[in-house]
């Protein structure tokens, strides 16, 4: 059982991290290394207990991810390519395309590398898999966190309910995107209702130089008419980006109820993200998520890792820098 110690430790290290606070990315990280342990464990003991499961078991643990990462960079360049038709060629939307190619490539590479026997070309090719295994690690955590985080219940009453914007059509109309945020605000807001609280939904966003008004007002009108009381609904109307809408709010929150509690509403692939955000400017609330359309999740939740990965950039990028001279110093003593 010694072998299942560092799992165990990493579990614990998790649960820990969750009860503290949900919005930590280093949860994310303690749930993928218990994971990664556990399975490494698992995988031991099996070997240990029938060498001919245990075989299988490694054989499975190499070809199944080989298997998926082909099919996940053909999924990835399918959906650039849908993306592409439905949403335009702006450079967010090209991410999962670009992704799905970048395997192709680095498959490619290896295969070149193999064929042609070149020791540098080989290098290249190893330290380019370590990097992408090194960011491919800290994705799949991001992503199960993030699924894990977006099924959280919120423990408690609130007394704010916060729907993020997220730009206007023609300058005026509530997106499809964002009415879905603002119908997930209407239901957590009756479900606090129902519980006996008297919240505010508070709209933030604020007005673009290509908007006619601020997103927030759009945003109060398209609730105001469809029902929603107007005598309930405070705005937020000086932010551009979401971290600006957090910090505006959680002014407006404070200045009303210095202990307030709140529930801010955006998109599901941006919840996480969010809850990051919230946490950094100490604003007292958990994030939960609205629906968003399928073909839309693989690019934005790729853009979402990209920030995050960013946010860390001492961190992470100083650990792709150690293994790009990892492989420079392999080259180099050839």
């Amino acid at each position: 059982m010694l072998a299942f110690a560092p799992a165990v430790l990493f579990s614990v290290l998790f649960g820990v991290g969750v009860l503290r606070d949900r919005r930590r990315f280093g949860n994310a990280i303690y749930l993928g290394l218990a994971a990664t342990f556990a399975l490494l464990a698992l995988i031991g003991k099996l070997g240990r207990t029938d060498s001919l499961l245990g075989t299988i078991a490694v054989l499975a643990l190499l070809l199944l991810p080989a298997l998926g990462i082909v099919v996940l960079a053909c999924f990835l360049i399918a959906n650039g390519i849908k993306m592409v038709r439905k949403e335009g060629r702006r450079p967010a939307n090209l991410l999962s395309l670009l992704a799905g190619l970048g395997i192709l490539l680095l498959i490619a590479l290896l295969v070149t590398a193999l064929a042609l026997r070149s020791r540098t070309l080989l290098v290249v090719g190893v330290t380019a898999v370590g990097l992408v295994g090194y960011v491919s690690f800290l994705f799949l955590c991001f992503v199960s966190y993030a699924f894990l985080y977006g099924r959280l219940r919120v423990r408690r009453d609130a007394d704010y309910v916060v729907v993020l914007g997220s730009g206007l059509i023609g300058g005026s109309k509530v997106p499809p995107l964002l009415a879905s945020r603002l119908e997930r605000g209407r239901a957590v807001y009756e479900r606090l209702q129902a519980r006996g609280s008297t919240p505010v939904l508070l709209t933030s966003g604020g007005q673009g130089p290509d908007e006619k008004l601020p997103e927030s007002h759009a945003m109060a009108d398209y609730l105001i008419g469809r029902g929603f009381p107007a005598d309930r609904i405070e705005r937020e109307d000086r932010s551009r980006t979401t971290e600006e809408n957090l910090r505006f709010s959680r002014a407006i929150m404070e200045e009303a109820k210095p202990d307030y509690r709140c529930v801010v509403v955006t998109n599901n692939y941006h919840a996480f993200r969010a809850a990051l955000m919230a946490r950094k400017v100490g604003l007292r609330g958990q994030v939960v998520g609205s629906p968003t359309a399928a073909y839309f999740w693989p690019s934005a939740t790729i853009r979402e890792f990209a920030a995050v990965f960013l946010a860390h950039k001492v961190v992470n990028l100083g650990v792709c820098l150690l293994l790009v001279l990892g492989g420079v110093l392999i080259w180099w003593n050839r």
